[in-house]
Protein backbone atom coordinates (compact mmCIF):
# COMPACT_ATOMS: atom_id res chain seq x y z
CA UNK A 1 0.00 0.00 0.00
CA UNK A 2 0.86 3.34 -0.76
CA UNK A 3 -0.33 6.47 1.50
CA UNK A 4 -0.59 10.18 0.39
CA UNK A 5 -1.06 12.96 2.61
CA UNK A 6 -2.00 16.07 2.08
CA UNK A 7 -0.96 18.98 4.24
CA UNK A 8 -1.12 22.61 4.37
CA UNK A 9 1.03 25.72 5.18
CA UNK A 10 -1.18 27.88 7.65
CA UNK A 11 -1.05 30.93 9.40
CA UNK A 12 0.32 30.08 13.17
CA UNK A 13 -2.78 29.94 15.43
CA UNK A 14 -1.04 32.97 17.42
CA UNK A 15 -1.54 35.21 14.37
CA UNK A 16 -4.56 37.28 13.56
CA UNK A 17 -6.05 36.27 10.90
CA UNK A 18 -6.75 39.28 8.50
CA UNK A 19 -8.12 39.91 4.49
CA UNK A 20 -5.83 41.72 2.33
CA UNK A 21 -8.16 44.08 0.76
CA UNK A 22 -5.93 44.64 -2.35
CA UNK A 23 -6.04 41.21 -3.84
CA UNK A 24 -9.16 39.67 -2.04
CA UNK A 25 -7.10 36.80 -0.43
CA UNK A 26 -5.84 35.79 2.87
CA UNK A 27 -2.93 37.83 3.88
CA UNK A 28 -0.49 34.85 4.91
CA UNK A 29 2.84 37.17 5.66
CA UNK A 30 4.30 36.35 9.32
CA UNK A 31 4.78 33.18 11.07
CA UNK A 32 3.62 30.47 9.34
CA UNK A 33 3.62 26.38 10.35
CA UNK A 34 1.84 22.95 9.28
CA UNK A 35 -1.99 22.95 9.50
CA UNK A 36 -2.60 21.18 12.89
CA UNK A 37 -5.55 19.07 11.31
CA UNK A 38 -2.92 17.56 9.15
CA UNK A 39 -0.84 16.20 12.17
CA UNK A 40 -3.94 13.93 12.67
CA UNK A 41 -3.72 12.65 9.13
CA UNK A 42 -0.02 11.99 9.32
CA UNK A 43 -0.12 10.01 12.46
CA UNK A 44 -3.27 7.76 10.98
CA UNK A 45 -0.96 7.13 8.02
CA UNK A 46 1.99 6.02 10.72
CA UNK A 47 -0.13 3.85 12.71
CA UNK A 48 -1.34 1.86 9.35
CA UNK A 49 1.89 1.69 8.85
CA UNK A 50 3.17 0.02 11.98
CA UNK A 51 0.32 -1.90 12.30
CA UNK A 52 1.06 -4.23 9.95
CA UNK A 53 -2.23 -5.12 9.04
CA UNK A 54 -1.22 -4.65 5.37
CA UNK A 55 2.73 -4.09 3.94
CA UNK A 56 2.90 -0.14 3.53
CA UNK A 57 5.38 0.46 0.70
CA UNK A 58 5.50 4.40 1.97
CA UNK A 59 3.96 7.40 3.22
CA UNK A 60 4.29 10.61 0.57
CA UNK A 61 3.39 14.21 2.30
CA UNK A 62 1.97 16.52 -0.73
CA UNK A 63 0.99 20.09 -0.38
CA UNK A 64 0.46 22.71 -2.84
CA UNK A 65 1.75 26.25 -2.06
CA UNK A 66 4.36 29.02 -1.85
CA UNK A 67 8.17 27.97 -1.90
CA UNK A 68 8.16 28.89 2.18
CA UNK A 69 5.43 25.96 2.33
CA UNK A 70 8.84 23.29 2.01
CA UNK A 71 9.06 23.89 5.47
CA UNK A 72 5.66 22.21 6.70
CA UNK A 73 6.69 19.35 4.67
CA UNK A 74 9.63 18.77 6.37
CA UNK A 75 7.11 18.68 9.85
CA UNK A 76 5.20 16.29 8.13
CA UNK A 77 8.20 13.96 6.89
CA UNK A 78 9.73 14.70 10.49
CA UNK A 79 6.14 12.72 12.22
CA UNK A 80 6.82 10.12 10.03
CA UNK A 81 6.67 10.66 6.52
CA UNK A 82 9.35 8.84 4.25
CA UNK A 83 9.31 11.78 1.35
CA UNK A 84 7.39 14.50 0.15
CA UNK A 85 5.59 16.64 -2.52
CA UNK A 86 5.77 20.27 -3.56
CA UNK A 87 3.49 21.67 -6.04
CA UNK A 88 4.57 25.33 -6.36
CA UNK A 89 3.63 27.52 -9.36
CA UNK A 90 2.95 31.59 -9.66
CA UNK A 91 -0.14 30.51 -11.76
CA UNK A 92 -1.50 28.56 -8.87
CA UNK A 93 -1.87 32.02 -6.93
CA UNK A 94 -5.43 32.99 -5.97
CA UNK A 95 -6.85 29.20 -6.92
CA UNK A 96 -10.22 28.01 -4.98
CA UNK A 97 -10.97 24.61 -3.69
CA UNK A 98 -12.24 23.68 -6.85
CA UNK A 99 -8.63 24.56 -8.87
CA UNK A 100 -7.11 23.93 -5.91
CA UNK A 101 -8.42 20.09 -5.52
CA UNK A 102 -7.95 20.39 -9.08
CA UNK A 103 -4.28 20.95 -8.78
CA UNK A 104 -3.74 18.81 -6.22
CA UNK A 105 -5.48 15.40 -7.87
CA UNK A 106 -2.70 15.67 -10.90
CA UNK A 107 -0.56 16.09 -8.42
CA UNK A 108 -1.42 12.77 -6.47
CA UNK A 109 -2.33 10.98 -10.00
CA UNK A 110 1.66 11.26 -10.36
CA UNK A 111 2.04 8.87 -7.02
CA UNK A 112 -0.85 6.47 -8.08
CA UNK A 113 -1.51 6.47 -4.22
CA UNK A 114 -4.21 3.47 -2.54
CA UNK A 115 -5.05 5.93 0.12
CA UNK A 116 -4.99 9.54 0.26
CA UNK A 117 -5.58 11.11 3.99
CA UNK A 118 -5.87 14.60 5.26
CA UNK A 119 -7.02 16.63 7.88
CA UNK A 120 -10.91 17.36 8.07
CA UNK A 121 -10.17 21.18 7.80
CA UNK A 122 -7.56 23.93 7.35
CA UNK A 123 -6.70 26.18 10.36
CA UNK A 124 -6.77 29.36 7.67
CA UNK A 125 -9.86 28.80 5.52
CA UNK A 126 -11.86 26.48 7.62
CA UNK A 127 -12.85 24.48 4.56
CA UNK A 128 -14.09 21.26 4.99
CA UNK A 129 -14.64 20.02 1.34
CA UNK A 130 -11.34 19.63 -0.15
CA UNK A 131 -11.01 15.78 0.27
CA UNK A 132 -14.47 15.72 -1.51
CA UNK A 133 -13.49 17.65 -4.33
CA UNK A 134 -10.49 16.15 -5.12
CA UNK A 135 -11.62 12.53 -4.97
CA UNK A 136 -14.28 13.51 -7.48
CA UNK A 137 -11.35 14.44 -9.70
CA UNK A 138 -9.76 11.28 -8.94
CA UNK A 139 -12.92 9.13 -9.40
CA UNK A 140 -12.29 7.73 -5.93
CA UNK A 141 -14.75 7.28 -2.57
CA UNK A 142 -14.69 9.42 -0.08
CA UNK A 143 -15.56 9.76 3.67
CA UNK A 144 -15.34 12.87 5.96
CA UNK A 145 -15.18 13.02 9.54
CA UNK A 146 -13.57 9.34 9.84
CA UNK A 147 -12.27 9.04 13.85
CA UNK A 148 -11.38 5.31 13.12
CA UNK A 149 -9.83 3.14 10.33
CA UNK A 150 -9.58 -0.64 10.26
CA UNK A 151 -7.53 -1.59 7.05
CA UNK A 152 -8.37 -4.97 5.46
CA UNK A 153 -7.37 -6.67 2.36
CA UNK A 154 -8.16 -3.89 -0.60
CA UNK A 155 -10.43 -2.18 1.82
CA UNK A 156 -11.03 0.23 4.91
CA UNK A 157 -13.61 -0.20 7.89
CA UNK A 158 -14.23 3.58 8.41
CA UNK A 159 -16.22 4.80 11.45
CA UNK A 160 -16.85 8.39 10.96
CA UNK A 161 -19.17 11.07 13.24
CA UNK A 162 -22.29 12.31 12.08
CA UNK A 163 -25.02 14.54 13.61
CA UNK A 164 -27.10 11.37 14.82
CA UNK A 165 -24.09 9.62 16.00
CA UNK A 166 -21.67 7.15 14.43
CA UNK A 167 -21.70 5.44 10.78
CA UNK A 168 -19.63 2.36 10.06
CA UNK A 169 -18.52 2.28 6.76
CA UNK A 170 -16.98 -0.31 4.60
CA UNK A 171 -14.90 1.87 1.33
CA UNK A 172 -13.18 0.18 -1.51
CA UNK A 173 -9.38 0.88 -2.26
CA UNK A 174 -8.08 3.55 -3.58
CA UNK A 175 -9.96 5.99 -1.47
CA UNK A 176 -9.90 9.69 0.13
CA UNK A 177 -10.31 10.07 3.58
CA UNK A 178 -10.78 13.09 5.71
CA UNK A 179 -9.92 11.98 9.01
CA UNK A 180 -11.31 14.03 12.24
CA UNK A 181 -9.28 15.37 15.15
CA UNK A 182 -10.49 12.95 17.64
CA UNK A 183 -8.80 9.92 15.44
CA UNK A 184 -5.71 9.87 17.37
CA UNK A 185 -3.27 12.11 19.32
CA UNK A 186 -0.14 13.14 17.20
CA UNK A 187 3.18 12.13 18.30
CA UNK A 188 5.98 14.29 18.67
CA UNK A 189 8.95 14.20 15.90
CA UNK A 190 11.97 13.38 17.81
CA UNK A 191 15.19 15.50 17.36
CA UNK A 192 16.75 12.93 15.05
CA UNK A 193 13.71 13.31 12.95
CA UNK A 194 13.74 17.09 13.18
CA UNK A 195 17.49 17.44 11.85
CA UNK A 196 17.36 14.67 9.42
CA UNK A 197 14.16 15.63 7.19
CA UNK A 198 15.54 18.39 5.55
CA UNK A 199 17.77 15.22 3.90
CA UNK A 200 14.96 13.09 2.82
CA UNK A 201 13.70 12.93 -0.32
CA UNK A 202 11.49 16.34 -1.69
CA UNK A 203 9.89 16.25 -5.31
CA UNK A 204 9.79 19.98 -6.25
CA UNK A 205 6.91 20.68 -9.27
CA UNK A 206 5.69 23.32 -11.32
CA UNK A 207 2.16 23.25 -12.49
CA UNK A 208 3.26 22.12 -15.86
CA UNK A 209 5.84 19.31 -14.15
CA UNK A 210 2.32 18.32 -12.67
CA UNK A 211 0.24 18.18 -15.80
CA UNK A 212 -1.96 20.50 -14.45
CA UNK A 213 -3.98 23.12 -16.73
CA UNK A 214 -2.91 26.51 -16.41
CA UNK A 215 -6.56 28.01 -17.66
CA UNK A 216 -7.95 25.83 -14.74
CA UNK A 217 -6.04 27.31 -11.72
CA UNK A 218 -5.41 30.77 -10.01
CA UNK A 219 -7.57 33.38 -10.28
CA UNK A 220 -9.16 32.98 -13.58
CA UNK A 221 -9.61 29.06 -13.48
CA UNK A 222 -11.78 29.49 -10.04
CA UNK A 223 -15.33 29.95 -9.85
CA UNK A 224 -15.42 32.32 -6.63
CA UNK A 225 -14.94 35.51 -7.03
CA UNK A 226 -14.35 37.60 -3.52
CA UNK A 227 -16.43 40.74 -3.01
CA UNK A 228 -15.56 43.78 -0.22
CA UNK A 229 -14.55 42.66 3.20
CA UNK A 230 -15.82 44.83 6.35
CA UNK A 231 -14.74 44.00 10.17
CA UNK A 232 -17.68 42.76 11.68
CA UNK A 233 -19.46 45.21 13.71
CA UNK A 234 -18.33 45.87 17.15
CA UNK A 235 -20.47 44.57 19.70
CA UNK A 236 -22.01 46.94 22.69
CA UNK A 237 -20.48 46.61 25.71
CA UNK A 238 -22.26 44.81 28.83
CA UNK A 239 -24.39 46.10 31.23
CA UNK A 240 -23.00 45.79 35.03
CA UNK A 241 -25.44 45.68 37.84
CA UNK A 242 -23.69 45.98 41.15
CA UNK A 243 -25.27 43.80 43.74
CA UNK A 244 -25.65 46.64 46.92
CA UNK A 245 -29.25 45.11 47.23
CA UNK A 246 -30.69 41.60 46.69
CA UNK A 247 -34.14 42.17 45.42
CA UNK A 248 -33.22 45.00 43.17
CA UNK A 249 -30.60 43.35 41.25
CA UNK A 250 -33.03 40.31 40.90
CA UNK A 251 -35.77 43.19 39.61
CA UNK A 252 -33.38 44.79 37.07
CA UNK A 253 -32.09 40.84 35.54
CA UNK A 254 -35.75 39.77 35.15
CA UNK A 255 -36.48 43.39 33.85
CA UNK A 256 -33.95 42.66 30.81
CA UNK A 257 -34.78 38.98 30.45
CA UNK A 258 -39.04 40.53 29.72
CA UNK A 259 -38.00 43.37 27.58
CA UNK A 260 -35.80 40.75 25.28
CA UNK A 261 -38.68 38.20 25.68
CA UNK A 262 -36.47 35.34 26.86
CA UNK A 263 -38.84 34.70 29.48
Amino acid sequence: MKICVLVKEVPDAAVEKRIDHSTGRMDRSGEKNLNPFDTHAIEAAMQIKEGGAVPVEEVVAVTMGPESAVRALHKAVSLGADRSVHLSDEALAGSDVVATGYALSKTLERESPDLVLLGQQSDDGECYTIGAVVAEYLGMPSLTQVIKIDVEEGKLRCERQAEYGYDTVSVQLPAVISVGDAINEPRYPSLKAIMGAKKKPLDALAASDAGVEASRVGLDGSMVECGDFTDPPQKEPGQIIEDEDTAETVEKVVAWLEERKLI
